[in-house]
């Protein structure tokens, strides 16, 4: 649980609505584009993924270059009003919070009977107009994720590994996953951006 903060100091307020202010670009974005910090035991910055922690939250836009900038111009403890602990491994521990993320969703899928594994079943889904969301394994081929994928106007999720992805549907090994129309593949692509951007990954969620 977050510590409480000394009378006087804490971050401003978090504004009502769907956006929120980065604390170095300033830039006003949807909270699905951010990463919101809070001030943890011992006064330790924890990356709260879900942005469901308690207390004030410190906004940050998911890139990578954002968070490299947060870190070496002190806009934490400035955000703070105070001093932080800035753990050394926090760009770690937001990629592997992420990477987490998207296996919970599509586990999710998964049991949900919302998505399906390997080639021949993704290819069947895309062509009966199933699939909202194809989750292409980062070390996949290229050329037989292009095969699958066509023409046709999906998005794209290449973020995971195919261990991560088999992982998902008990197998060593998954390359091609399809994932049904709802809100599951609406959070798979928005989190898919969010891991992208803050790994610095060629690609991420598109199309």
């Amino acid at each position: 649980m977050p510590d409480p903060l000394p009378e006087g100091e804490g971050p401003e307020p978090e504004p009502k609505g769907p956006l929120r202010r980065c604390i170095v670009t300033r830039e006003s974005l949807p909270k699905e584009a951010m990463i919101r910090f809070v001030i943890g035991p011992g006064r330790e910055i924890v990356p709260d993924l879900a942005g469901r922690l308690p207390g004030r939250g410190m906004w940050l836009s998911a890139r990578a270059d954002v968070l490299e900038r947060a870190l070496s111009r002190g806009a934490f403890p400035r955000a703070a009003r105070g001093q932080v602990h800035l753990p050394s491994d926090l760009r770690a521990r937001i990629e592997t919070g992420l990477r987490s993320r998207l296996r919970d969703q599509l586990g999710l899928a998964r049991r949900a009977g919302q998505a399906v594994c390997g080639f021949q079943q993704a290819r069947e889904w895309l062509q009966a107009g199933r699939a909202a969301v194809l989750v292409e394994a980062s070390d996949g081929s290229p050329s037989e994720r292009a095969r699958l994928a066509g023409r046709r106007d999906v998005p794209l999720v290449v973020v995971l590994t195919a261990e991560e992805l088999g992982a998902v549907f008990g197998r060593d090994h998954a390359v091609h996953v399809a994932v049904a129309r709802g809100a599951i593949a609406v959070k798979l692509v928005q989190e898919a951006g969010r891991l992208a951007a803050v790994s610095g990954i060629a690609s991420g969620a598109g199309t």
